[in-house]
């Protein structure tokens, strides 16, 4: 049996497991679920929601320079970058310290709602996965899967969290980046059947939302030379439209390339970054309104690029990023998302923490998406949102990105029916469950706390915690409180859990401290369970 002939099987099974009996029940409770608390959700949260975190509607599209929903509403991803299945291991990273559904759990929990998933096509071809403790929790589920079959779970779980996917072909082998879309002992064709085959897995897999085509063409990648060998604009149009022929409601995601661009204005750019070309010689794809341009940016804590040592820095970077690929969307070319970010200096004094710092203020006023590099501390040049241990969150770091963020809990992500392919049956992503009201201090009124529970399995939960100033003045030294009798907190980010029995005590991070009127801290915790009386309970906050 070949190897295309056992995926197909793989697949034929997987369909069958997901249309019984078993999956309708399921979605049953979770349609029952969200009805039961829809009123007591929006009391709390829908009068805190931006337009852009308003109940979503797949498939997106795109209008112009955004991205858009069924509705015609649009959308911002926000989204991390969770690596491990481009490597060795064949599975995301970290699943040796935490329970995968934690760590998705706590994604959400801060705010972001997409994951850029990065694979190898020798990784989903393998038949192991490894570097995963399958003795934690729920990853006893991901015992004898095969990478392809590990992705399925995540993703699944994914949307049941109400997470959006971006498959990205990082690599072809799982040692390194190619220049081009082949090479490393793999074709084309492999590159484009690897691409087909997860259309067709998870063409109704509601919250995959698209296709990142290929990671970081460079070296003697082109675009616009019209030589088949090179061009990457060119195969980009090959696989798009190989994509589109079998899930027709995703958006094909174009990275640029390094250089090699007929008439390019800029004498260097990061690999992946350069999409000068673009405007002159878009892609071009059978199905309108899905391209989505997708350029990489970083700092010298990545390499130190002539540019960061020029006179005019920072200033200069303005320039750069418009000529480079923000023109795209100043011109309502099409949407520019931001597919790789990140540095480890964040402050305003170092030559990459000023970078960030800009390029985030860059993002925020040009309405750009973007995903995060990296979810993972373990990048070894950006090193990640989490810290070593896996579990806590680099408060400095989540802070600067936390203006990019959406607002705590946003609501379920719809699936509308799609006339362009088999229709489906309109499917709910479960909204997280309230377990405490907003509840007011009883000594400082002004401030005002709620919690929100993004997980809940068999063995543990995730709580999400958002104190807010409705005040008209600061409020300065503010600590929570709260009673939780059968529960052992695990891991928890933005505070200081301190127990007493089965009384808790949390002191905001020091940046957190100070909450201006109309203003909000958020933070959090991951908990096992130790029996049936584990919830959140006499939720109070107060000032110092």
């Amino acid at each position: 049996m070949s190897q295309l002939e056992r995926w197909l099987r793989r697949l034929g099974n997987f369909a069958k497991g997901h249309n019984g009996w078993r999956s309708l029940q399921t979605r049953l409770r979770w349609l029952c679920t969200g009805l039961v608390f829809s009123t007591l959700f929006l009391s709390l949260s829908l009068h805190r929601l931006n337009p852009a975190d308003a109940a979503m509607q797949f498939p997106l599209s795109t209008s112009g320079a955004q991205i858009v929903d069924a509705s015609g509403q649009p959308v911002l991803l926000r989204g991390v970058n969770w690596f491990g299945i481009e490597t060795e291991t064949q599975v995301p990273h970290g699943l040796w310290a935490r329970d995968y559904k934690e760590m998705l759990a706590q994604i959400k929990s801060l705010g972001y709602n997409l994951i850029r998933l990065p694979y190898a096509v020798q990784s989903l071809r393998a038949s192991t996965i490894s570097g995963v403790d399958f003795s934690l929790g729920n990853n006893r589920d991901l015992q004898g899967k095969t990478p392809l079959e590990a992705m399925d779970l995540i993703i699944q779980e994914a949307q049941r969290q109400g997470l959006m996917i971006l498959l990205d072909s990082h690599r072809l082998n799982n040692q390194r980046i190619p220049e081009l879309w082949y090479g490393d002992g793999f074709t084309e064709a492999d590159w484009l059947d690897t691409w087909k085959l997860l259309a067709t897995r998870y063409q109704k897999q509601p919250n995959v939302i698209g296709a990142d085509l290929k990671n970081e063409p460079h070296g003697r990648a082109s675009w616009g030379t019209n030589d088949r060998a090179t061009d990457w604009r060119l195969a980009a149009e090959r696989a798009g439209n190989a994509v589109l022929a079998i899930a027709p409601h995703w958006l094909i995601v174009v990275e640029g390339v390094e250089k090699n661009v007929p008439g390019q204005r800029l004498t260097g750019h990061w690999q992946g970054g350069n999409l000068e070309g673009a405007g002159r010689y878009p892609v071009r794809l059978n199905k309108a309104r899905k391209l989505v341009y997708s350029p990489h940016e970083y700092g010298p804590g990545v390499f130190n690029q002539p540019w960061f040592s020029e006179a005019a820095f920072p200033k200069n970077l303005l320039n750069r990023w418009e000529v480079g690929f923000n023109y795209l969307a100043s011109r309502k070319i099409a949407p520019v998302l931001i597919g790789e970010f990140g540095g480890r200096q964040v402050d305003a004094s170092s030559k990459e923490g000023i970078w960030q710092r800009q390029f985030v203020n860059f993002i925020q006023q040009k309405k750009l998406h973007f995903a995060y590099w990296s979810w993972n501390p373990d990048s070894s040049d950006t090193g990640g949102i989490l810290q070593n241990d896996w579990r806590t969150v680099d408060q400095a770091k989540q802070q600067l990105l936390s203006q990019l963020l959406s607002s705590l809990g946003a609501p379920p992500l719809t699936v509308a029916v799609r006339p362009s392919v088999p229709p489906l049956s309109p499917t709910v992503l479960p909204s997280p469950r309230p377990s405490a009201a907003i509840v007011p201090s009883s000594s400082d009124s002004k401030l005002q706390v709620e919690a929100i529970v993004q997980s809940d399995w068999q063995t543990g939960f995730c709580t999400a915690i958002r104190v807010t100033n409705r005040g008209s003045a600061s409020s300065r030294n503010w600590r929570l409180k709260f009673q939780m009798n059968q529960a052992t907190i695990r891991n928890s980010w933005n505070g200081t859990f301190a127990r007493q029995g089965s009384r808790y005590t949390v002191d905001p991070p020091e940046w957190g401290r100070v909450i201006e009127p109309n203003q909000s801290v958020d933070l959090g915790f991951c908990a096992a369970k130790r029996g049936a009386d584990y919830r959140l309970k006499k939720l109070a906050v107060s000032s110092l």
